[in-house]
Order: C-alpha cells, then structure tokens, then sequence
C-alpha cells in the first residue's frame, strides 16, 4: 500500500541547491542598492560647487569625509566576498550528478520498446554473462539486470510497471527535504537545539523588541514623543514666546539627554568649558529653576547654541557637541512650528483653547534661519557673505549706499558696488559676488478663488477658499527692484504692528482703487445700453468680485483699463447709430446684446476649464512623490548640507492670527504651485491679509505680499436657512 516518507539529503546534494538560491537572494538586491557607485558622481558634485560654497563648514566636512571614508570600500569587500560564495555554490551545483533517473527495464536490457519473449530472454542471457560476478561483472550491474528481466518476462511485474512505472506495485510517495542529514542525526541532537534556541528565542526577540521600543518613542518625523510633549505644554503655556524663551525652549528637547539620547554626550570637561562659555556670553538666565531649563543638558545645549549664534570659537571637546546641536535644531524647530498649527486648530474648532500667537509661530521660522546662518537675530543680513565683517558694515550703511539688505547690495550699479567694497580684494570680491548671485530670489504670484462652486470668483461668506500661489525660484541676479514686487519682510514693521494709518500707499492698492473704478464704469455703461438680464447681472458680479479679489494683481487694473477703452469705443458706435433709423438702432442692440452673451458664456467655459486643470493638478500632486533636493543652502557655520526650502502661509498680522496652516515647501526647485485653504469668516466685509513666504536657512530674503479679500452674504444659504427653520417650527407646532 502506497504511503508517504520523508527524506533528507544525505548526500548534501540537494541542500547545495537551496543555500545557491538563498544566497542569491541576498547579493543581487544588496549590489544594486548598496554598491557605492555614486562615489565618484559625489566628487564631481562637490567640484562643482566648490567655487560657490568651498568656504562653508558642511562643505569642508563633507569633502574631508568623502576622502578619509572607508564605508565605501568596506562595502565593495563585502558585496565583492558574497558573489565570490556565490559563484562557488553556482559552479559546485553544476558539477552534480543527478542521481534520480526514470526506470525503463528496456533501456536496462539494451532492447527497444515492445520487444518480444525471445528477445528479451535473448538478451538478458548475453548480457548476464557479461557482468555476472563469477565472470568478473559489476554486481550491481546483474542486479539490474535480473530486476529488468523478471520485469518482463513475469507478467504480474509487468503490468505493474506498465500501470504504476514500477515493477513491485505503487511506491511510496517521497518528499525531498533541502536538509543534509547530519542536522537530524541525533549525535547533534544537542548543538542543534542551541543554535535554534539562540536564534529563535534569543537574537530574534531582541532584534524586534529594540525595533518596537524605538519605534515607539519617535513621531513620523524621527522626534521623540517626550520632546513633542514638552513643545506642546511650553507652547499652551505661553502663547507669545520671545526668541529668548524659545531658545530655551529648543534646547530642553530630550534629543539633547543622554539619558534618552545616546548621541547626546556629557563630558568630564563640561565642568570647566561650559562655564567659561557663560562667563564670556553673558546675561543668559542661568540661575532660572524652572525644570527642565535649569538640567545640565539642557543648560549645555543652551550654551552651545547661543555660542553658535554669536559666532564664538570653542574647544575641540565640545566642537562635536556643538555640531550635534546644531544639526538638530532645523527639524525641532519645524516640530515646535507643527505644534503651534496643532494648538491652534483645535483652539479653532473647539473654543475655549489659547492658540499660539503669531509671533511665536514666527519666532521659530526666524530662529531656523538664525541657526542655519549662524547669526543673532539683530545682525545684518549682509554677514552671510563671506568677507564680511562687522567693521565692514560701515561701509555699506553709509548715506552714500544705503546698503542694509541684500536686495540693496544687488541692485546697485557695478562700479558703486565696486567702489563700496573696496575693502575686498578682486578675489574675495569676486568670491562674494558669485555667492551672492546664488542666492534664491523668489517670484510669487497669487490666484484667489473658490474651488467646486459655480461663481469661483464670487467668495462668500463661510466658504472654503483657496488661494493658488506659485512660487518660481530664480537666482539673486534676476533680481530687479519693480514697483508690483513683493514687500520684503523687513519693510513691513509698521504693518506687523497693525499701524495701518502709518503706512504709505502701495502700488498695489491704487492699482486695486482702478480696477474698482473699471469694473464699476463698465457695470454702469453695460445698464445705459440694455435692461440687463439674470445672466448677465451674474457675470457682472463676478467681474465685480474679480476686481475686489485680485487686490495685489497688476493684470487686474490693465484689464479693466482695456475694458474701460472698449466700452468708450461701443459708446461711441453707439452715438454714431443714433443717426440710423430706429430699427437699425434695435438690430444693433440686439446684436451687441447677443455678444455680451456669447462672451459671457465663453467666460463660463474658460472658468470651468480652469477648474478642471485645477483638479488635474491636484490629482498628479498626490500621485507625484517629488525629490526634497533642490538646492544647497549657502551656510558658513552649518555643519551638515542644508537645502532650501520655505514656508508659505496667509496671517492677518493686525490680528496676529494665523488664517491657513503654514505649508513646508521642499519641493521648490524651480517652480512650484501650492495651495492654501482657509474658512472664510462668516461676517462679510473687506480683510486685509496677508501672503507670507519665508525661507528657513536664509536671513533677509522673506517677502510678505498683501491679499485683500471681500467676502458677501451668500443668499442661497440665507433662503435655506429660513426654509430650514420653518420647517422646524412647523415640526414643532
């Protein structure tokens, strides 16, 4: 009766089958993902921007790293040593034999299939006396032999093998086990059972239960959950936080605790260095108790950042821990900025809740600059420039230049800014110029609408609004001082401080006063003509909105001039046609009628392609997953590679409110087009808020943008809502 058994390879043979596969496994993948062949591709890349940035710190680390590394040729030995193995497992399988082979008593016997008795008994005869032992045969050879001949020659084993390919009936069904047989020998019995003791219940235990913890203790931005906790009870408890309070803030992360860092080290001479740091700094609250402020590795951090800021030399001791430090600020500084968006959203939807002020929010942002830069929040822009000193300063603040940001430095002629410098020589001149032609100078360019509505110009009231903004990056020399550009930071102080009456008149808001004046003498000469319809009352609307909206477009007012110079040109038709007959006059102003129509409903079309692109683009923004390479940031004292990216959020800054959640750009390469959704409020009337880009590692180089929005009564939802409650009343009754 047919069964089953199982059988290790006693031979070894079939493990060597196994081992080559599993082998390979591993090597192919590991060679395509770890050969280090972007080696020399990171060479050229640092020679490339050498001429650029080969003063800066992470540049010099960078390149000496890349130099002195053996990582790289660790890795090719090792990857190199497992195709050795493998190519050993490949070639000892090819020379294999395989011993399994399909019995054919035919083949045995040397006949073809089908051969007769005679043949047969013919056969086993001239061959038995070949190989029988007596006659110095192969035994095992005859054995075949015999087993062949009683194969055919007896038909019960002859029907057997014609019905199951076996002579003795059906076999024994076998499994092969890829195992050699000395696992299961019971001599190592013992040694088998402690490595599967070991591996089992011991590493691999271990191995996912330090996985889990770590896990666990870090958020999705690899910051521990204790540090988002700390930021979360410091920012409910002060909302309006002053650059001092939040450095302190910062540095009592538990990034900076060895007790839950182990990167984070305290040093026997900590004792000695880090008081003569505070002696030298100054005033920086040492004796404040409040915990965890007042803990030594907060205390140390606080000393090394501020220490970094100020640009002060240290000991080779703690210079490792101060870069450590600083590293680390950049992405806690973005955990405090999501904390704050977290607060104040819930103090949004739910009531009752502190929000964060706006100026905390922004405090982070410029702290993130101060430490990429290296600078104090006081110093000038111009320090990020190699060459330059506080002494030189004078030179560029004298009332002759004027020179205080770097938008200054670029917009004066050659030969002034020649002159001004004169304290470079023509090298370092020309080092400072190609540094600062680097600099990114974004162009911003805002579209205000309401997305799925029917008039997504028309905002009103409890809406969602979208504002579209595209940012193109271009390099500091396109730079060009025009009036519609947008205001820097820096020339906003008597906005931020919500002294609205102090301010000049921008450009900006004349040219919004024209395009109101356009839309209104339009609206007014379109009524002159003809009684105007539902349709056109509509459209007129949205034009009208459109010129309310579009506050800071400098396309708006030339396209409300032009239709002002349109309407002047069908006025003057018209006078003309008062001289024709009075039917004439009535074909005529049917036909400009239908006209009016006609680009109406061409308006509609355009609108309504427009929001299907809109949502294309937001459908391939999800599926895209964009590089957060974009470009180095230009960094003396940053110790590791930076890139540029930027933040992007609407604020009422007479409020000091945020309006939308403030949106971390890293994708912007050249151009990039970003989204921000806010709730319109529910009162109606103008607001005046406000666009604000800012640049996490650069000083100098934010630009503020004025939005002014009109949001009206919504008529639709007042009819429904008085429906609503008179069938209440009547459900009610």
């Amino acid at each position: 009766m047919a069964g089953q058994q199982f059988q290790y390879d006693d031979s070894g043979n079939t493990f060597f089958y196994f081992l080559t596969s599993f082998v390979g496994l591993i090597v192919i993948p590991a060679t395509y993902y770890l050969w280090p062949r972007d080696q020399n591709a990171e060479q050229l890349r640092l020679k490339s921007l050498r001429r650029v940035h080969g003063r800066c710190l992470w540049y010099r680390l960078r390149l000496m790293k890349s130099q002195q590394s053996i990582v790289p040729t660790l890795k090719k030995a090792a990857l190199l040593f497992g195709w050795a193995v493998f190519l050993f497992l490949a070639y000892k399988v090819s020379k294999l034999d395989r011993e399994y082979q399909e019995y054919n008593p035919y083949e045995v016997l040397h006949l073809e299939a089908g051969a007769s008795i005679a043949e047969i008994k013919k056969q086993y005869r001239v061959l038995s006396l070949k190989h029988h032992p007596d006659k110095g045969g192969d035994e095992a050879m005859f054995m075949k032999l015999a087993k062949a001949y009683s194969a055919l020659t007896n038909e019960e084993s002859r029907n057997n093998w014609e019905m199951y390919g076996n002579p003795d009936g059906p076999r024994v069904t076998s499994f092969g086990i890829a195992l050699p047989a000395w696992i299961v020998d019971q001599k190592n019995s013992m040694l088998v059972l402690l490595v599967y003791g070991l591996a089992f219940m011991v590493i691999l235990p271990v191995v996912v239960g330090t996985w889990w913890y770590r896990s666990i203790r870090y958020s999705g931005d690899q910051i521990l959950i204790n540090t988002t906790q700390l930021f979360m009870h410091f920012m409910y408890k002060t909302p309006t936080m002053n650059m001092k309070r939040l450095g302190m803030v910062l540095t009592a992360a538990f990034e900076f605790d060895p007790r839950s860092n182990k990167e984070a080290i305290i040093r026997p001479t900590d004792n000695i260095e880090v008081p003569q740091l505070i002696r030298e700094l100054g005033n920086i609250n040492v004796k404040k108790k409040e915990p965890p402020f007042c803990y030594p590795y907060s205390l140390k951090a606080r000393v090394l950042l501020l220490a970094h800021l100020a640009r002060m030399d240290v000991s080779d001791n703690i210079e490792e821990d101060q870069r450590f430090v600083v590293k680390k600020c950049p992405a806690l500084l973005q955990e405090i900025i999501n904390v704050g968006c977290q607060l104040t959203m819930m103090a949004t939807s739910r009531g009752g809740l502190r929000a964060p002020r706006l100026t905390s929010i922004e405090n982070c942002m410029k702290l993130s600059q101060m430490v990429v830069q290296g600078l104090q929040e006081a110093k000038s822009p111009l320090l990020q420039l190699p060459h330059f000193e506080e002494e030189h300063l004078r030179y560029c603040m004298s009332k002759k230049y004027k020179v205080r940001t770097l938008q200054d430095l670029v917009s004066l002629k050659d030969s002034d800014r020649r002159n001004m410098l004169r304290f470079l020589g023509e090298e370092k001149y020309d080092e400072v110029l190609a540094v600062l032609w680097s600099f990114p100078y974004i162009n911003m360019e805002t579209k205000l609408q309401v997305l799925d509505d029917e008039d997504s110009n028309n905002i009103t009231a409890g809406s969602i609004v979208t504002v579209t903004v595209t940012l193109t990056r271009k390099r500091m020399s396109m730079f060009e001082k025009e009036e519609d550009a947008p205001l820097p930071a820096e020339e906003t102080n008597a906005e931020e401080q919500g002294d609205a009456k102090t301010n000049k008149t921008k450009v900006w808001q004349n040219k919004n006063k024209g395009a109101k004046k356009a839309a209104k003498s339009k609206k007014k000469k379109l009524t002159k003509k003809k009684p105007v319809t539902q349709q056109q009352a509509k459209g007129d609307k949205a034009k009208q909105a459109n010129g309310n909206v579009a506050g800071n477009d400098v396309a708006a007012a030339s396209k409300a001039e032009e239709d002002d110079l349109s309407d002047k040109g069908s006025e003057s038709d018209e006078a003309e046609g008062n001289k024709d007959s009075p039917s004439e006059r009535d074909e005529e102003s049917d036909k400009q009628s239908d006209t009016e129509v006609d680009e109406i409903a061409g308006d509609d079309e355009e609108e309504w392609e427009a929001l299907q692109q809109s949502i294309q683009r937001r459908e391939r923004a999800l599926l895209e997953t964009k590089s957060k390479v974009t470009h180095p940031v230009y960094s003396l004292y940053f110790p590791e590679e930076k890139q540029e990216w930027w933040w992007l959020y609407i604020a009422d800054r007479k409020e000091q409110t945020l309006v939308s959640m403030p949106s971390h750009v890293c994708t912007l390469k050249d151009t990039e087009e970003v989204e921000l959704k806010f709730p319109a409020p529910s009162k109606t009337g103008n607001y005046q808020y406000s666009v604000i880009l800012r640049s996490d590692s650069f000083m100098g180089l934010d630009q503020i943008k004025p939005l002014k929005v009109s949001f009206f009564f919504s008529y639709t939802i007042f009819f429904f809502g008085n429906v609503f409650l008179f069938l209440c009343y009547i459900f009610i009754r």
